[in-house]
């Protein structure tokens, strides 16, 4: 199709003026909640913008013209993407409820690749162990590689008397600061463009293949499950979170080509990295209680399959509330799905 740059620019030019002025109004007024009908505004101006910057992409005389609408579209997508006053207006049970949910799935195409990433880790370890068995001294950590799974297994059913000593909520602090820095760790190595997310959710995932195959080789699948489970089905998803939080950093860093100045891209992502990243937090809180209080119980003081239902229930909440959680309100326009 010719394009007829006058009769463009004449048609286009007020409505870049008027997104313009809008741009500048939000930004000098960060804590100015913006109406409903401005924010829609905000939107049709912004994709008719982008729009009429494609049409230009072919024009290499109109140098300044795609300059000037670059800028102009990067800044809205920024405020676009942004929450504005949020410092003030945070409601944390709204913010968990809703925002978090819907940000998850946003991005969910960097979860489900952090997911496969971390089942090729399970795959990677639990192999190794079957073809090599004395690679468990590599593969295992916490001391797994020390005992057997039954001797590990009889000693903690020899010790439960012991448990119920008050000792309990010092180890699920140690345990919600423990998986809190590895999944603040992995969302930071996003900064290596996504490189040291990928190995930090691989590591994790061959661990945790090792040690699945050595129980379930050695007859000790039930336990396995029963300790696992409780904890594990908001832990596992929470540092898979994280490091979807990590793809979505490193993929930002990257730039695909994009011509959007790196600040940009990095302001437009802020809001939903520290979303991901505090959900996960409040996530690990829960399991880090679930594993001090509930997962180190083992028969004869708590049955197994109490705590494979208990784990089962936890899981399938957990799915519903990101699958649907927030889902008949309404997002931020412009947000694209991941």
């Amino acid at each position: 199709m010719i394009l007829d740059l006058e009769k463009f620019f004449a048609a286009e030019r007020p409505l870049w003026a008027e997104l313009d002025v809008m741009l500048l109004r939000l930004e000098e007024h960060q804590n100015q909640q913006p109406s409903l009908d401005e924010v829609k505004r905000l939107h049709y101006l912004h994709e008719r913008a982008a729009a009429g910057l494609d049409r230009l992409a072919t024009f290499a005389n109109e140098p300044e013209t795609r300059c000037y609408l670059e800028s102009l579209v990067a800044r809205g997508h920024a405020e676009i993407h942004e929450q504005r006053g949020l410092p003030h207006r945070l409601k944390l049970f709204e913010w968990f409820f809703m925002t978090f949910p819907q940000t998850f799935r946003r991005h969910v195409r960097f979860f489900w690749f952090a997911v496969a990433v971390t089942v090729a880790g399970c795959a990677f370890g639990g192999l190794a162990l079957l073809f090599d068995p004395d690679s468990r001294h590599t593969t295992m950590a916490f001391g797994h590689d020390q005992l057997t799974p039954s001797e590990r297994v009889k000693k903690e059913e020899q010790s439960q008397g012991a448990r119920i000593d008050g000792r309990q909520a010092g180890f699920s602090s140690f345990l919600m600061t423990h998986n809190t820095r590895v999944s603040v760790s992995t969302l930071a190595l996003g900064m290596t463009w996504g490189v040291g997310t990928i190995i930090s959710l691989f590591y994790n995932g061959v661990i945790l293949g090792a040690i699945s195959v050595d129980y379930i080789q050695d007859g000790q699948g039930q336990f396995l499950a029963g300790w696992i489970l409780p904890h594990g089905s908001i832990e596992l998803p929470a540092i898979l979170i994280a490091g979807q939080a990590g793809l979505l950093l490193g993929t930002t860093l990257l730039g695909r080509g994009s011509r959007i100045p790196l600040r940009t891209r990095l302001r437009a992502v802020s809001h939903d990295l520290m979303t991901l990243i505090f959900g996960v937090a409040l996530l690990l809180i829960w399991a880090g209680l679930v594993e001090g209080f509930f997962s180190q119980y083992h028969e004869p003081v708590l049955p197994y399959a109490v705590k494979i239902v208990f784990g089962l229930v936890e899981l399938g909440l957990l799915t519903a509330f990101l699958a649907k959680g927030g889902s008949g309100h309404m997002e931020a326009p412009g947000n694209p799905k991941s």
